[in-house]
């Protein structure tokens, strides 16, 4: 069968590398991975292996907002992930190189190369480049908020109609600080990208050669007898944590590193996270809360400088990473544009503490995240607003309904609730585009897009649908948020309530599956983990013992 695709007496004797990719024509996140995807098979070739290309789904969490498809995105993680385990592992191939673009293809990239003892990279396809509107750089968080501001006045309906047709001029993902380049920046800490690779945008003209370069790398790595699972330590997700701190980064990175965590069976935890993000000053001033993009930062330095200033800080501790270099001995390599601006130095950052922070209380005994950067709040007192679900909440938005002080409600969103944990992007956006994000604040058992700023809380567990605290509160019941003492409560006697009515059972089969599955988001959302009292099958290959031919 292996002749009938083209193979030939010596190819038997070479490594077979698979090429995982998740190249769609929907988003443009990963619309040009195809031709990626050609050149990391040449770099393989070049170097003497034979390689396979596999294609994933991709689902985009930009187009899907604030729709129901949006439930489609989380789920979509744990697919991708099981897609490239069981495409790797059932044709027993030697190494696997998988390409990335949208929000949930790199985590599952990363929780896939947990799962496996074969050597393997992650290689993202990289950031859009910034639209322009009025000479001014904009991205698609621009839009969103926009939506909220022509909401409340004609005037702006304008702009919103040239920000829509300019905000993504081509091929990347989103181009922001937002959850995709979070989480490109998060693997190249912890080692499963060659340092710098990710940083490059993805129309760059250098994008071919890195992707090349990739597969070179990937043939160098067969020959090492570590599984990728074994640069997945504790260390290393406190590395990610740090940079995802000082970047400003993605209150999703908090998902997908717990996520990550679990399929490697490593211990890390929500107060980890915290932990980390508190003694890590922000050092990046990029958007959401800051004022540039993904391909500033690359342009200044890039993820070298922001790590070297986290070395210089003693924030990072070193490790080994796929390029077989040390990760400080990347960092090292760092060259800082003259007069940049994107990357503070230690001892001027923009903030002291880290851009998330994890809070507990009486609303979340389990925990939720809230997202510092972009705002300066950290204590707000104000009576809740409830609403079941996105919908609600973001009419209510847009008609004028929340008043100045109060503290939204929506719940029912949670990874079993939801199902699939679909982000508030349309309700924060709209909220911040009215002006409003400091006078407002939002709490939620479903989680945010990257994009979002202002005082918004997410993630909040346990979820509504499993009783969970955030189902009793009613209108008017006081909520006091205080980031400093990292609590959250409610001035009402909840025990006293009943819980609230779960959620109609989801039509799509497979978001039932999902919901029958999932975790607690204070675990990642994981539908499944490492096997405990059992031989692991994936922990070497030599062991397993294969049936005779029948």
């Amino acid at each position: 069968m292996l002749r009938a695709v083209g193979l030939r007496d010596e190819d038997f004797e070479r490594p077979l590398v698979a090429v995982l990719n998740t190249w769609t024509e929907i988003t443009p996140c990963n619309a040009h991975l195809r031709e990626l995807g050609e050149q990391v098979k040449q770099g393989i070739r070049e170097s003497g292996g034979v390689p396979f290309e596999f294609n994933t789904i991709a689902v985009s969490d930009g187009i899907t907002m604030g729709t129901p498809g949006m439930r489609a995105s989380l789920v979509s993680r744990e697919v991708i992930a099981d897609s490239i385990e069981l495409a790797v592992e059932g044709h027993s191939l030697d190494g696997v190189v998988v390409l990335t673009g949208c929000d949930k293809t790199t985590p599952a990239a990363a929780m896939a190369l947990a799962r496996m003892d074969v050597p393997g990279l992650v290689l993202y396809g990289g950031s859009i480049l910034p639209g322009r509107v009025d000479g001014v750089d904009v991205t698609i968080q621009d839009v969103f908020e926009a939506v909220g501001a022509a909401a409340t006045d004609p005037q702006a309906a304008p702009r919103l109609n040239a920000l829509e047709r300019s905000a993504c001029p081509g091929a990347g993902a989103c181009g922001g600080q937002f959850t995709a380049n979070t989480m490109a920046m998060a693997l190249s800490l912890m080692g499963l990208s060659p340092m710098g690779a990710n940083d490059v945008p993805a129309l760059d003209p250098r994008k071919p050669e890195i992707a090349r370069a990739c597969g070179r790398l990937m043939m160098e790595r067969i020959g090492d007898p570590r599984p990728t699972r074994t640069l997945l330590t504790a260390s290393a997700l406190r590395n990610a944590v740090a940079g995802v701190a000082a970047s400003g980064g993605s209150t999703n990175a908090v998902l997908h590193l717990l996520a990550i965590a679990r399929e490697a069976g490593v211990e890390f935890s929500l107060r980890d996270f915290d932990e980390v993000s508190a003694r890590t000053p922000i050092l990046a001033d990029l958007k959401p809360g800051g004022r540039f993009v993904a391909s500033d930062l690359t342009q200044a330095g890039g993820t070298r400088l922001l790590g070297q200033r986290l070395v210089e800080a003693g924030l990072l501790t070193d490790g080994p990473t796929v390029s077989g270099r040390s990760l400080f001995e990347e960092l090292a390599d760092a060259e800082e544009q003259p007069g940049q601006q994107v990357v503070r130095s230690i001892n001027e950052p923009l903030y002291e503490r880290g851009g998330i922070a994890v809070l507990h209380g009486t609303l979340a005994p389990e925990g939720c995240v809230v997202k510092l950067a972009g705002h300066t709040r950290t204590h707000f007192r104000g009576p809740a607003r409830v609403f079941e679900g996105e919908e609600q909440a973001f009419a209510a938005v847009q008609s004028g309904e929340i008043a100045d002080g109060e503290v939204v409600v929506i719940r029912n969103e949670g990874p079993r609730g939801g199902p699939g944990m679909r982000e508030m992007l349309a309700v924060t956006a709209a909220l911040v585009g009215q002006g409003r994000k400091d006078t407002v604040a939002l709490i939620t058992d479903g989680r945010f897009s990257g994009a979002t700023r202002g005082l918004m809380i997410g993630h909040v567990a346990p979820e509504a649908a499993v009783g969970g605290p955030i189902g009793r509160i009613r209108d008017g019941d006081p909520i006091v948020i205080d980031v400093e003492a990292r609590r959250i409560d409610v001035e009402a006697d909840l025990d006293a309530r009943p819980a609230s009515i779960p959620p109609a059972p989801p039509r799509l089969a497979v978001l039932r599956k999902y919901a029958t599955l999932v975790a607690s988001a204070s675990d990642g959302a994981v539908t499944c983990g490492p096997p405990t009292g059992l031989p692991n099958d994936q922990a070497d290959r030599s062991k397993r013992v294969d049936p005779p031919n029948s």
